[in-house]
């Protein structure tokens, strides 16, 4: 499979790339099914492009097995094509930002030259909040198996710049050879699942990006911004947040019946198991880098007092590394920080609650204890290290916590209208919710939402559906007990219309214990989506009235007391 229609230009060399790799696939394709499918490969491509009716009938003639093997041909290909796109745009980033400097540093000569005084930059670097959000589209999640054999053919792409880089033109044959195994591969491994992905498929898809964000991009993006904004005279903190992560995978419910409360637990799960797996690999780091000895420098008394701490605490951690550790304190706090870790894995296993000191629930005790290893490093000549390798785990574990994306909950609001008109049924006083207007739902709301009686009970009778949402707010609290309250912290209302809307999913989160106007407590925010061209235009008609209801408002207070 090649491309004949190779031009002199900046685009050379991926053209170069792209049929050097439609070489191989046309080769492996021979290797795997025989000479005839590549020239029926051959065939439609030149059909194609010279005459699309006969393309067209030549492939409607075609058996179901042959059919299917030469989509899966040109599916390959492109995959192929695309990911040496991605190979070389990145390569050409990495060469603009060597001769012209990146994005940042761009930014950062336009801020100089016009004088931005360093307070002002530190007031909006302390508000910088960006979150990319990964939507749920399970019919669209790729298998795993496929995407790490396209990252190890761009990875071996890189491999052969860089080598070239360094000593000069090479032989192919070995990267070809290691090319064409990967290739042979990934025809033998089926695109297609055996039964159709779930949530929680999709969640690993997601976990695949997530933790290759961890491991490079995202440090050297954070890195970049602290570095980036020292030139400017601002020092930043390496637990603020500028970068995070979300997810609607396992929490979107709008149009999904899959996605139950017992799914967005599971998803939680798996996302914390992953999370703990790439924090144990950043502790791994320090273990191995860290390994200032107290006999040389001095530690300071709170790294000390927490150290000892943790080994009362912690009986389980191993003689030996109490023993060839013992006069190195930042590697010992680091193994403990990992048994920390392990508990935590074997916390959320079998359901067992929180112990402070043994476990993390969040990850503020986790990196309050990453913040002992900088500080003390940081008074005791280790200036370097807290500024470098100490401050970037800190920005990372800052950026993804132990969860590593924050879950969006997101329900229709018609279905939250559906299990209060059942309540209110239940008790007696509203014979006929649906027929009410706007106007008389929003009243009825909000007066509930000022009152102290509690509209359900355990045992009040819903039908399925309606169970199902009512009871996502419950796992949502109980979500926020076992993992930490930063893993849900929205619930999103699709298709909001009206004031009713909004108040109807704040009514239903009062009944799970999740928010109380009297006490103060907001521990999720609610966000209407306004989906349609007269909602978007009336949008701040709708929240001036949510702002006009003093509840409504005392709730949004409650979150801004809680949040940075």
């Amino acid at each position: 499979m090649t491309d004949q229609h190779d031009h002199d230009g900046p685009d050379a060399a991926l053209r170069a790339d792209i049929r050097r790799l439609g070489t191989l696939l046309g080769q492996t394709l021979a290797r795997q099914e025989g000479r005839p499918l590549l020239d029926l490969v051959e065939e439609i491509r030149a059909q194609v492009r010279s005459d699309a009716p006969a393309a067209a009938q030549r492939l409607a003639g075609l058996d179901v097995t042959t059919g299917t093997k030469l989509a899966r041909a040109f599916s390959t290909y492109f995959h192929l094509a695309n990911i040496t796109e991605q190979v070389h745009r990145a390569r050409d980033l990495r060469r603009r930002r060597a001769m012209h400097g990146g994005w940042l540093d761009q930014a950062a000569r336009m801020i100089a030259e016009r004088g931005v005084p360093a307070e002002e930059i530190a007031a909006v670097a302390r508000r910088l909040a960006v979150r990319p959000v990964f939507t749920a589209h399970p019919t669209e999640a790729a298998r795993r198996s496929i995407l790490s054999k396209l990252r190890a053919v761009a990875d071996e792409l890189d491999a052969e710049t860089a080598n070239a880089i360094l000593y000069g033109a090479s032989d192919e044959g070995p990267a070809n050879r290691r090319l064409a195994e990967l290739l042979d591969l990934m025809w033998q491994t089926d695109e297609l699942r055996l039964d159709r992905p779930d949530p929680t498929d999709e969640a690993r898809n997601a976990i695949y990006y997530l933790r290759d964000l961890y491991a490079e991009a995202a440090p050297q993006v954070l890195d970049d911004l602290a570095d980036t904004l020292r030139t400017l005279g601002v020092e930043t903190s390496p637990t603020a947040r500028p970068l995070t992560f979300g997810t609607w995978i396992g929490g979107d419910r709008d149009g999904n019946p899959f996605v139950t409360p017992a799914v967005t637990r599971e998803v939680l799960r798996i996302q914390h198991e992953h999370g703990i797996e790439a924090t144990e690999k950043a502790m791994d780091t320090l273990i191995r880098e860290v390994s200032v000895s107290r006999r040389l420098r001095a530690v300071s008394l709170d790294l000390s007092a927490s150290l000892a701490a943790d080994l009362d605490a912690l009986p389980e951690l191993a003689p030996r590394f109490r023993r060839v550790n013992a006069e190195e304190p930042y590697r010992l706090k680091a193994r403990c920080v990992k048994a920390k870790l392990a508990n935590t894995r074997e916390r959320l296993r079998t359901g067992t609650a929180h112990v402070p000191g043994r476990d993390y629930r969040g990850s503020a005790e986790l990196i309050a204890d990453l913040e002992l290893l900088r500080a003390s490093l940081a008074r005791n000549s280790g200036q370097l290290t807290a500024v470098g390798r100490l401050a970037s785990t800190i920005r990372t574990v800052s950026a993804f916590g132990l969860h590593l994306a924050t879950m969006d909950v997101r329900e229709h609001a018609e279905a939250h209208h559906a299990v209060l008109a059942q309540l209110y049924t239940a008790v007696g006083e509203v014979s006929d919710y649906p027929s009410l207007s706007r106007l008389e739902r929003t009243k009825l709301l909000a007066d509930e939402l000022t009152g102290r009686r509690p509209l359900s009970t355990l045992d009040t009778p819903l039908t399925e559906n309606a169970r199902k949402t009512f009871d996502v707010f419950a796992a949502i609290r109980e979500a926020q007990d076992r993992f930490g309250t930063e893993v849900i912290e929205s619930y999103i209302i699709s298709m909001t219309l009206g004031v009713d809307d909004v108040l109807a999913a704040v009514v239903l989160a009062r009944e799970a214990g999740l928010i109380d106007v009297h006490s103060g407590r907001a521990r999720i925010g609610f966000v209407p989506l306004l989906e349609t061209p007269a909602e978007l235009n009336a949008g701040g008609e709708l929240l001036d009235e949510l702002l006009s209801l003093p509840a409504y408002r005392a709730l949004v207070a409650a979150r801004g007391t809680c949040r940075r």
